[in-house]
C-alpha cells in the first residue's frame, strides 16, 4: 500500500478530516479534504462530524482549530512548524499596549497565538482587516493592531485610520522586493499582479490588486485575465494552477517560501494519524478568551 492509500485508510479509521493551508506542499494539498486559509479551514472543520482534525499548517492555525472545535482532537503533523510573525507578539506585549492606550480597541490578526487572541478585543483576517478597522474607526474608536505592521499599514492606507501598529512582519513576504515585481512584469507584461497585504507597501503599490489568499484564488478564477504574477508564498500557485489549468501563474519571487509551512510532509501526516501524536492542547481559560475574540469578529459588523 502506498503512503497516500495508507493515509486515506487511517483517516477513515480515525474519523479524521485533513486540512491544508494554501501554502502547503502540493502533495499535501492533494490529499486534504479542505484547502484554504487558516480561519476558513478551522470553520470548515468545526462544521464536520469528524472526531480528529489533522491541520497541515503552522502552530497558531492548529490552535485556532482547537479553539473552534474544543471537543475534537487536533493534530499538527510537525510541532516545530511555527509562525515567526505570530511569535513576534506575546500576551504580555498586548497587555502593556492596553495600559499605554487604554481607550483603544485591540485588533489582532488571526496569525497570532491563542494566548494573544485571549487578551485582544477582536480578531481579523487579511480579507477583512480593512473593513474591521473601518468599522472600529466609524464607531469612534482608535485601533491597536498586532502583530503585522504591513497589514496594519495596508488597513491604515485604505481607511485613513490612525492605527497603532505592532512591529511584527512575515519574513517570507518581506523577501518579495519591488525589483522582483518589476522584473516579473518585464517578463510577463500582460499579467495581472496580485499581492498579499503582508507584503511591504512598496510591493503593494506595484500590484494591480491587493488580496488575501482566498480572494486571490477567487479573483484568478473569476477574471477573464489569462496570466497572473502572484506576490505571496509560492505554495498557493499549485492550487491556482489546478483550479485554472488554461491560465498561467508566475511567482513574483521564487524566494517567497515559508520553510515552516513546508515541514508538513505526507510522511508526517501518516505518522500523526498512526500514533495520534502532536496533539494541540490549550488551557480552558485561554480557549474561552480566544473563542470570544474570534466570535466577536464574526458578529461585529452585525
Amino acid at each position: 500500500m502506498d503512503i497516500v492509500s495508507e493515509i486515506m485508510s487511517l483517516k477513515k479509521a480515525r474519523d479524521a478530516v485533513i486540512l491544508a493551508h494554501n501554502y502547503q506542499l502540493p502533495e499535501v494539498q492533494d490529499i486534504a479534504d479542505f484547502v484554504g486559509d487558516s480561519l476558513g479551514l478551522s470553520i470548515q472543520a468545526a462544521g464536520t462530524n469528524a472526531k480528529v482534525i489533522v491541520f497541515c499548517g503552522v502552530h497558531f492555525m492548529a490552535e485556532t482549530a482547537k479553539v473552534l472545535s474544543p471537543g475534537k482532537t487536533v493534530l499538527l503533523p510537525d510541532m516545530d512548524s511555527g509562525c515567526p510573525m505570530a511569535d513576534m507578539v506575546t500576551a504580555e506585549n498586548v497587555l502593556a499596549l492596553r495600559e499605554q492606550y487604554p481607550d483603544a480597541t485591540v485588533l489582532c490578526y488571526v496569525n497570532t497565538s491563542a494566548e494573544v487572541k485571549a487578551v485582544c478585543d477582536l480578531c481579523c483576517t487579511s480579507a477583512n482587516a480593512e473593513s474591521m478597522v473601518r468599522d472600529i474607526m466609524n464607531r469612534g474608536g482608535r485601533v491597536i493592531f498586532v502583530p503585522d505592521r504591513h497589514l496594519a499599514g495596508y488597513a491604515a492606507e485604505a481607511t485613513g485610520c490612525d492605527i497603532i501598529p505592532w512591529k511584527g512582519f512575515c519574513p517570507t513576504h518581506v523577501k518579495i522586493l519591488p525589483e522582483h515585481v518589476t522584473a516579473a512584469r518585464g517578463l510577463h507584461p500582460d499579467a495581472v499582479v496580485l499581492a498579499h497585504p503582508e507584503c511591504t507597501s512598496e510591493v503593494r503599490h506595484l500590484a494591480d490588486k491587493v488580496l488575501s489568499t482566498e480572494a486571490m484564488c477567487s479573483y484568478a478564477t473569476e477574471m477573464k485575465a489569462q496570466e497572473f504574477i502572484v506576490a505571496t508564498e509560492i505554495g498557493i500557485l499549485h492550487r491556482m494552477r489546478a483550479d485554472n489549468p488554461a491560465k498561467r501563474f508566475h511567482p513574483a519571487s521564487e524566494l517567497a517560501v515559508c520553510p515552516n509551512m513546508k515541514r508538513n510532509t505526507l510522511e508526517k501526516v501518516l505518522h500523526a494519524l498512526q500514533s495520534m501524536r502532536h496533539e494541540i492542547t490549550l488551557e480552558r481559560e485561554t480557549m474561552h478568551g480566544a473563542r470570544q475574540c474570534i466570535r466577536r469578529m464574526l458578529e461585529y459588523r452585525a
